[in-house]
């Protein structure tokens, strides 16, 4: 198989469409479940770096299309190193580096949850502040005890944040796959529906934190991860409150609560 035709077989990089104040991050690689090739990763961080920049943006959506929203990291050549005696640290930017950056971004996230969510994605997923999930394909398994990979500090970090110690146990010790049902009762999904409601409910998000008062959402994004992660920068968050209560936003706010209208927020 020639270079071209492997390229092909394989899909194409993640790419970024812009639509008002929802940025949409596209996983471009189903005929491999939509794996994340090493050479994504820096590619998914400029594009990460480009919604950051963008003032207009207000929030993040990932999808992607085919039978899995993600396979996870490619470890075809963890695979190789290991038949040939170790593995070895990589140098540049990782996966995890990636995942880290996509949980601290400035806006809100959403993960668009169609289908499998499986290794590395479960936690990508993870990063994101919404995950709205199908059922019954929405379905997870972390493999990691399977293959003998130990996880990384952030991400087992941000299971136990998140979903607390005996699911995060359960999750990684097991390593079983997990039905949409339980993915919700466990809260790893913040929102479940049918198939044909999927893109209605990703909408119906994105519009009401395109609507929010920026500052004030981000403020508290930010702050709800340091905390998750017992990690509260108090100046920063103080900081913040003080640029929210002198802000253009909070005077809209107030002054369109009084004139009964819906208010129409900047972002300063």
């Amino acid at each position: 198989m020639s270079a071209a035709e492997k390229t092909r077989d394989e899909g194409q990089p993640p790419t970024l469409e812009v639509a008002g104040s929802r940025a949409t991050l596209h996983l471009h690689r189903p005929q491999v479940m939509n794996r994340i090739q090493p050479e994504d990763i820096l590619e998914i961080l400029q594009l990460l770096a480009q919604v950051e920049a963008d003032p207009a943006v207000r929030v993040l959506v990932i999808a992607s299309t085919g039978r899995a929203f993600s396979a996870g990291a490619h470890l075809g050549n963890m695979a190789q190193q290991a038949a040939s005696g170790g593995i070895k640290d990589t140098p540049g930017a990782t996966f995890e580096d990636m995942i880290n950056r996509l949980e601290m971004l400035r806006i809100p996230t959403i993960a668009r949850l169609h289908g499998g969510v499986y290794g590395g994605s479960t936690d990508l997923a993870l990063a994101c502040d919404f995950r709205v999930g199908v059922t019954p394909t929405t379905v997870m398994f972390m493999p990691a005890a399977r293959i003998g990979v130990h996880y990384y500090e952030s991400g087992l970090r941000r299971y136990v944040s998140r979903l607390g110690f005996n699911n995060a146990k359960r999750l990684f010790m097991l390593a079983e796959e997990q039905s949409s049902e339980e993915l919700l009762r466990i809260g790893y999904l913040t929102d479940l529906v049918a198939p044909a409601d999927l893109d209605a409910r990703i909408d119906a998000i994105a519009a009401r934190l395109g609507d929010l008062a920026p500052l004030a959402v981000q403020g508290a994004k930010r702050a709800i991860n340091e905390i998750g992660h017992q990690a509260l920068d108090v100046p920063a968050l103080e900081a913040r409150m003080k640029a929210a209560k002198n802000s253009e936003d909070i005077r809209e706010g107030l002054i369109a609560f009084k004139e009964k209208r819906k208010p129409v927020f900047k972002g300063r």
